[in-house]
This record gives C-alpha cells, structure tokens and sequence, in this order.
C-alpha cells in the first residue's frame, strides 16, 4: 500500500473555503442554543452530541473532515505520512493552549494515554494504538498492533489536552496518574480551541468565550460569548425563539413546532445524517433473547407511518426511509429503493415460530424525556404490537436515568429508542460501538449483542485492505443483522434545527462547507452572529 501524505496545502484550500461566508452586520455577539444534558465536557469521555459541541470548540484534533466532500485535511497537525500499522505526524508550531503553554508531541502522546487509561467515551476507538511517540518536539508516530483502515478518520475524535495544566491538577486516585485530571477536566477547559469555557454546569448550561489567541484566528463576526443551555422544553424554546431570546434549537423539536417556528420567519440549518434512529431490543431479556420474537416486532412495525411522522415541510425532513441495518450511501448499505415495510403476516409467522409465547410476557418500551417525538414513536410500537394481542408499557426515561439503566442488562427496557451516529463519519463508528460482543452495556449497546458472526464482519470491516474489502465485510455484517434482528432501523438520519435569522452557520447550509460529521457543523468559530 502506497504511503498517504496531507500537507499544510490542503487546510490551506480548506480555510480559503470560508472566505466566501457572508458578513452580518454589527456581528459578535452572543450566540444562545440548547441541547440535551448532560453536557460532558471531560474530551476523553464525550461520545454524544452536545459532548461533540463542546469537544469541537474547547479542543482540536490532528486532522479535520474535509469541508464539503470526503477525506481529512491537516489541523493541529501541519503533514502526516503512513500505511498499514505506523503513522507519522508533524505538529505546527505556531499553537498554543488557552493556558499558553505550547502545543508539543508529549501532549498528543499523553492525550493519548489518557484515554486509554480511563477507558470510557470513545476510548475504543484508540484500542488498536499499540504505542505513541515523541520523534521530537514536534513529531509523533503512532504504531498499531493490526491494520485500523479508518485510523485517520478517528483522529476527529482524539481532542488533544494541555498534559502540564492536567498534571498541575491531578484529583484523588491510585497510582501514579491519580485520577488522570478527571475531576479537573470535568469542570474546566484544558485545550488549543478556539472557545475557552468560563462556566460549566452539566445539567444546566456552559458558557464560553472566544480565544483570542486560537492559532487560526477568529473573524470579528464569529460569536464572542456562546451560551449552551441543557434540556429546555420544546414550549421553552419556541417561546424564546419567538421572542428574539433563542438562535438555535436544538435537532430534538417535534417537526410541528420546527415547522410553526419557520411559518414565523426563522430558517432551518441541516446536518446530513451518518446515522440512524433505532429501536434497540435488549436481546438478553425474554422474550426477546429469541431472534424469531425480535423478527416479529420488527415486521410488525409500521416503517412508512413513522417516516410521515417526521416530515417538517414538504421539502424537508428528519429522516429517509430506512433499507436495512447500515444507513444509505455507507458501506455495506441496500440500494435506497429497497426500503423497509411493515409485513403482517410475516410478524405472525415469527412469532408462532419464537421458542416463547409473546402473549405471556409485557413489552417495556422506553423513550427519552428530553426528546418528545420519541413518545409518539413508542404510541406508534404499542399500537402496531396491539392489533397482534402483544401487551406492552411505556416508560417515560430522562437520558440520564436512561444511561444509568442500560448498563446493566437485567435493568435494560425490551426497547430503547436512540439516535446513533458515525461520530467519525465512518461506519466502523456507527456499527463497532453498537454490536461488537466487546462493548455491551453503553448507551449505544442496549442489544447486549454476542453474536460471532456480527464481530467477525465487524473486525473485517475495520481490517479490510481496500473499499472493496470493506464493502464485502460490511455487506455480510448488513445481512447478518437482518437475520438476527437486534434492532428496528426505524429511518435514515438527518439532523433538523430552526434557528434565528441573526445567525450565519455556512457549515449547516451549504452543501459546499459541511463537514460530513454530526455535531461538527457547530464549529462557532465558522459561524456569524449579529448583535
């Protein structure tokens, strides 16, 4: 395999992509949105979207997704050169962390241990890193013990932290590391971005301010002060959007209050999916630790009224029709037109042939407070399973009690509604961290899945040589998943926010600056906010 260089040139292009970005008048002042709490600040545990927000921001990686097609282009690194098992990085060295200390190969070699150590967000991402080091001040290779094929991709997701300020704040612990700085990331700010937090409450709101030291610059326009609320009410919302004291909802708004909200006058930013929205059953809890009862749930269901149910306008929606277990235009995925129906007599043939009888036992079906579509979703199931003489309940679960439940299985729902995402924008993201026998018990794993077939596709798809490769491994993984049903693949994501028309977000309007990763369009360094 030829080796891959990316020089300085290509961010170079990327940034001259933003000149073209309009100007507001009398910009940079504050910008007010809101997502779902909790907001995790800590960069080695964030793995859900308002983490990303905040990870985005606070932090910077080696590499960015390229704005408006694929690829990756250089960012904290200048280059970088590698194939197979070793890849080598050369840092510029013009960066400086919001506390002033310089950006050095140690920091990205101990970012890296970091995350590793503590073993939570998306550490599994980094579980092929044999070992990192430090060429030089300014150069760091990474060997891995197999071929990762997707390893640049998931260099997105390696913010990199500022290794003197966490020593200087090491909490209570063993050994040497004590609690690797957790206890002090969990609160403040330890990165190279371009917003530096000054408050931060999880469950409330994060405040920050722009760098004025960010390497890159920050144009006069971008906002000066963000204000991240947690956990609004969509009344809340809509309310102070309307009265001028709102700029962007967050994707979590029933599509008639998006819609109310455009028919006044606000617009609609997008965010093209790398995901999905499912419905996961716990594959260990009767009677769904049979694959013919799961099958009968999932041909039970009534795919074409749910994607009804998500339309905003007639022009857009939250969602396409869903073909199979990987979303439209990834590997391994269905042709768009062999879209998933609802098949009656198919549901009752499985079910007859499931070893439990289903009319025995009561379906839990949970949906996510925060999220009130979700309930309407969960209506929807209960009345489908009805008309099949299925009893079920609905549990109504704050995400936070909802995490808390999942990690253990006997606590687990029979269904649990989420959104998942690609949170590299490759599929081994979306697919690795819900199925692999490995990683049980997350938010994205309410499954409790241990299936040889599924990890060996798994691991063949992050192995696999060429796109060729990779189609085939994850085309095995795509039928598999059919077959054994661990999950209803309710409909192909697209992220939907109505925001104010103070706020310019080239990143989540055109198609020409999207980054092609969920949360990355809210990069607030790129976006406009008149004051």
């Amino acid at each position: 395999m030829r080796p891959i260089v990316k020089t300085f040139a290509a961010a170079m292009l990327a940034t001259s992509m933003l000149a073209a970005m309009p100007t507001a008048a009398n910009a940079g002042g504050t910008l007010r949105l809101d997502e779902v709490a909790v907001g995790e600040l800590d960069p080695a545990k964030a793995s859900d979207y308002a983490d990303s927000i905040l990870m985005f921001n606070v932090y910077d990686t080696l590499v960015l997704p390229r704005q408006g097609g694929p690829g990756h282009v250089p960012h904290l690194a200048e280059s970088w050169e590698g194939s197979g098992q070793t890849y080598t990085f050369k840092l510029r060295d013009d960066v400086k962390f919001q506390s002033g200390n310089p950006l050095t190969a140690e920091d990205v070699v101990f970012s890296v241990d970091r995350m590793q150590a503590l073993g939570k967000g998306l550490s599994y991402l980094m579980s092929d890193v044999e070992s990192v080091e430090a060429i030089d001040s300014h150069t760091v290779r990474f060997n891995l013990s197999q071929p990762y094929s997707p390893f640049v991709a998931s260099l997105v997701r390696l913010p990199i932290v500022d290794k003197a300020t966490v020593m200087a704040n090491l909490g209570d612990g063993d050994g040497e590391m004590k609690d690797w700085g957790e206890a002090y990331l969990s609160a403040n700010g330890a990165g190279t971005g371009a917003y530096v937090v000054t408050s931060h409450n999880p469950q409330e709101e994060t405040v920050m301010e722009k760098n004025p030291n960010y390497f890159l610059g920050i144009a006069d326009a971008a906002p000066d002060t963000v204000r991240l609320r947690y956990g609004l009410e969509a009344a809340t919302v809509r309310t102070l959007i309307a009265r001028g004291e709102h700029d962007i909802a967050s994707q979590w708004l029933p599509p008639e209050v998006i819609k109310a909200l455009v028919d006044d006058g606000a617009q609609l930013l997008t965010e093209s999916g790398t995901g999905a929205f499912y419905f996961k059953f716990n594959t260990t809890k009767p009677p769904l630790d049979d694959a013919n009862c799961r099958l009968g749930l999932s041909k039970a269901f009534d795919y074409a009224s749910s994607i009804k149910m998500i339309a905003v306008t007639d022009e857009v929606s939250q969602g396409s029709p869903s073909t199979g277990a990987i979303p439209v235009g990834m590997f391994g995925a269905n042709p768009a037109d062999q879209t998933l129906s609802r098949d009656v007599d198919a549901a009752k043939q499985h079910l007859a042939d499931c070893a439990h009888d289903i009319a025995d036992h009561e379906i839990e079906i949970s949906w996510i407070a925060e999220v009130p579509l979700e309930e309407r979703f969960a209506l929807l199931m209960q009345a489908n399973y009805a008309e099949l003489g299925i009893k079920s309940k609905i549990t109504k679960l704050p995400w936070a009690s909802f995490t808390e439940r999942v990690s253990k299985p006997e606590n687990t729902p029979h269904v649990s509604q989420l959104f998942v995402n690609a949170v590299t924008g490759d599929p081994d993201t979306l697919l690795y961290g819900m199925y692999h026998s490995s990683v049980p018990g997350t938010w994205q794993s309410p499954e409790y899945l241990s299936d040889a077939q599924v990890d060996a596709a798994l691991e063949a798809g992050r192995t696999g040589a060429d796109d060729a490769a990779r189609e085939a491994a994850y085309s095995q993984l795509n039928a598999r998943l059919m077959e054994i049903a661990p999950t209803i693949y309710g409909y192909d994501r697209q992220s939907v926010f109505v925001a104010s028309n103070r706020v310019s977000a080239p990143a989540l309007s055109d198609p020409a600056h999207a980054f092609g990763l969920d949360g990355m369009g809210f990069s607030f360094r790129l976006m406009e906010v008149a004051e």
